[in-house]
This record gives structure tokens, C-alpha cells and sequence, in this order.
């Protein structure tokens, strides 16, 4: 299954990012606008120093320059003057030029075939520059850092009545009728819809259920007269004398269908029913004196097989259940062991917790086939195979009743099914 990120995440990781860019976009452009009026106020600054040193030069023959700590003034036309780092610079200014081991700004003039730099010591600057540049960075982290715990807060605040809804969604139980999803007053408008939807579509699904239900109680009444009539007829044909062997068999047979047909009918009308109302339908059943009596009614599977079915001691053991359900439950079970198996001895036995366990030395089933039985349940289908109602109905069955089903095989080496009846009354 892939992990999903919530909602909540998404939105959290998308303003951060959103903040992050912003930032960084106002940093950048910041840095840009700075360089710029660094320039500005250079070109500004030294130009009106080198105008007046030459308009003094040209006012007075006499006049020298005086260089100071910070600023500094080279002229072409002395010979050595001029540093090698400004002769190939064009006229203009130059940051972060590198004059006599320092770090400077300088003007690049040239005047009447005389090139003149003035050189201004930045060092000082440039590390408050960068100073400021570091609390900037800082200041800018500290922001965003705020800016995460606030938007994390912010957004769980507002998320918050739909991830709740979506844990009561979540928490919905298909066997329970009658669930609805309810919201705030102060719920908003979308919350409002969403719910309405959900709970017009959980009515109309229970409508279903219930219509389905109505229907397969009154075809598995409808079908019990004739089956009655099938099985009485049966019984009074086999209590006839003189009838022939091989029709006294096969009225075995339609007798032995019959009550299959009969715990067909009882497992239907069981889940047709919502389980929370089985308790009309259910009654104290002894496990302990139950199997001995299921065994007996399915020795007749083994008769051309060297096959023996042995019961193991069995203690006490009392449900409250449909008895047909439980009838039909483990004969089934003890079915496919039976069918499923050529020689050797199939035990069943009776452990705590109203336990069933039946071992068989049969072919034994693979993995695959094991899955396809709960799959087939999950899709709420399946075809039977064999006699019987069949493992995936048991399956579904087991399901209804919170019964749990366990079947662990191995390809030729036989097949424990465990039936555990501690579920729902």
C-alpha cells in the first residue's frame, strides 16, 4: 500500500516552501538593489573627490594631492605611480579591487591623456557588509523558523474538524445500521456537503442491505416447504419394503442433498440477518456432545476409502448459536477433510474456547488456493466446488458471526482447519 502523506503535510510543505522562495527572493533582489546604490553612492562620492582635485590642479600648478588612510589617489603621469591591478581597468568605478594588499573601490579617470584612479579603503566596509549580510541571513532563519511553527499551527487549526471527520469516517462499521456522520454547527460549508453526500449514500446503502436481506428470508422460507416435502417423501420411500437396492441408494442420495439444501436454506437465513438480531434464532449448543453425533452423520463419506475418522476426548464446551448453522458449520468442514482425503485417519478434536480442529491427511491445499478462499469472501463471491455448501460460504459465514476461520495446508501433506465459535451470540 502506498503511504500517503495527509493533507494537513501538504499544505504545511507548500506555504513553508512558498515562505522559503519568498524570502530568498527578497534576500537576492535586496542584495541586487544594495549593489546598485553601493555603485551609486562611489561613483558619487569619489567623482566629486577627483572634480575637486582637479579643479584645484588647474587652479593652482602648485597643488598637490595629500592621501589619507582610506583614500588615495594614483596619477598615470608619474612614473611607478600607477599600480599594476589599474592600468588595464577601463574608465569608471571597480569594486573590490585589490590596490597595495587591500581591498578598494576605485575611479578610473583619464583627463587630458592623464589617467587618474582614486582608490577608497573599503575593508572596514565590507566587513560590516558582511556582517550585516550574516544578520540578515540570520534574522531571515529565525523568520521562517517562526513563520513553520505558525503555519503548523495555523493549518492544524483549520484541517482539524476534517481529519476528525475523516476518523469518524474511517471508524464507520458495515454492520452496524444506522450510522451517520455528524458535523458542528461551526462546521464549514464543504464540511456540511460532504457529510449530507456520505450520509444520503449510508441510507440509501442500508435501504439495500435491507431489500436484499427481505428477500433472501423470504425465498429461504418459500424454498423450505418443497425441501420438507423432498425429505418426507424420501424418508417414507426408504421405510417402504422391498425397495431395490440401487434405488434404496439413490434415495439415500436425495435425502443426504436435501439436507444439504436445508443447511443451505438455514446458512442464508443467518446471513440475511443482521447479527446483532441472531439472538432469536440461537440456543445453548453442547460442542462436546454435537461433533461425536456430526461424525457419525458423515462416516457414510468414507465407506471405499481407507480412511478412519477418530474424535479425541472432548471436554465440556458450550455456545449460545444456531444450531442448523453450527450443524452445517463443522459438518461442511468435515466434508472437504473427508473428500479431500484417500487413506489415513482424520481427528477431530475439541480444544478451549469453543475450538474446532480437524487434521486430515489429505492432498492438502497451496497457498494460492487458501488465498483464493478469503478472496473470495472479500469479493463476496465465489463458486462452490464439490459437495456441501463449501469453504468460501463457510468462509463468509465465519465472517457474519465474528467466528474465525484458519486453515494452514501443505501441498500433499494434508490440512488443519481450526473453527473458532467464540463470536456474536
Amino acid at each position: 500500500m502506498v503511504a500517503r502523506s495527509g493533507l494537513r503535510q501538504r499544505i504545511v510543505v507548500g506555504l513553508l516552501g512558498y515562505a522559503v522562495l519568498l524570502t530568498a527572493a527578497v534576500l537576492v533582489h535586496g542584495f541586487v538593489v544594495n549593489e546598485q546604490a553601493e555603485q551609486l553612492v562611489w561613483q558619487s562620492l569619489l567623482g566629486s573627490e577627483l572634480d575637486h582635485f582637479i579643479e584645484r590642479s588647474e587652479a593652482d600648478r602648485e597643488y598637490r594631492w595629500t592621501d589619507t588612510e582610506t583614500l588615495k589617489l594614483f596619477d598615470g603621469s608619474v612614473p611607478g605611480r600607477l599600480p599594476a591591478s589599474l592600468r588595464g581597468l577601463a574608465p569608471g568605478v571597480h569594486d573590490d579591487v585589490d590596490v597595495d594588499g587591500g581591498v578598494r573601490v576605485v575611479l578610473v579617470r583619464d583627463v587630458n591623456g592623464r589617467r587618474l584612479a582614486l582608490a577608497l579603503d573599503i575593508a572596514e566596509l565590507e566587513q560590516r557588509e558582511t556582517d550585516l549580510a550574516l544578520t540578515v541571513l540570520g534574522s531571515a532563519t529565525v523568520v521562517i523558523a517562526l513563520l513553520a511553527i505558525a503555519i503548523a499551527w495555523g493549518v492544524g487549526f483549520l484541517v482539524r474538524p476534517l481529519s476528525e471527520m475523516a476518523q469518524r469516517i474511517g471508524s464507520l462499521r458495515p454492520d452496524r445500521a444506522g450510522e451517520r456522520i455528524e458535523v458542528a454547527e461551526s462546521a464549514s460549508a464543504e464540511l456540511v456537503v460532504i457529510a449530507d453526500a456520505l450520509n444520503n449514500y449510508l441510507q440509501r446503502n442500508e435501504h439495500f442491505v435491507e431489500r436484499e436481506r427481505a428477500f433472501i428470508d423470504s425465498a429461504s422460507h418459500e424454498l423450505r416447504t418443497p425441501i420438507a416435502v423432498i425429505a418426507g417423501a424420501t424418508e417414507l420411500a426408504l421405510g417402504q419394503p422391498g425397495v431395490p437396492a440401487a434405488a434404496r441408494n439413490q434415495l439415500a442420495r436425495i435425502q443426504r442433498t436435501a439436507r444439504d439444501v436445508e443447511h443451505l436454506i438455514s446458512l442464508l437465513l443467518v446471513l440475511a440477518k443482521d447479527p446483532a438480531r441472531l439472538a432469536s434464532v440461537s440456543e445453548p449448543v453442547a460442542l462436546d456432545q454435537l461433533l461425536p453425533e456430526i461424525v457419525e452423520d458423515h462416516r457414510h463419506l468414507t465407506r471405499g476409502k481407507d480412511l478412519a475418522l477418530v474424535v479425541d476426548a472432548l471436554p465440556p464446551s458450550e455456545i449460545v448459536a444456531p444450531l442448523p448453522i453450527v450443524q452445517a458449520a463443522i459438518g461442511n468442514l468435515l466434508r472437504n477433510a473427508i473428500e479431500n482425503s484417500d487413506r489415513g485417519e482424520i481427528r477431530i478434536r475439541l480444544e478451549p474456547g469453543a475450538t474446532v480442529v480437524i487434521e486430515d491427511p489429505g492432498h492438502g491445499m497451496t497457498p494460492e488456493e487458501i488465498s483464493a478462499i478469503y478472496a473470495q469472501v472479500a469479493r463476496g463471491g465465489g463458486d462452490r466446488g464439490g459437495g456441501g455448501i463449501g469453504l468460501d460460504l463457510i468462509a463468509r459465514l465465519c465472517e457474519h458471526l465474528a467466528w474465525k476461520l484458519d486453515i494452514v495446508s501443505h501441498a500433499g501433506r494434508g490440512t488443519t482447519t481450526t473453527l473458532e465459535l467464540r463470536g456474536r451470540p
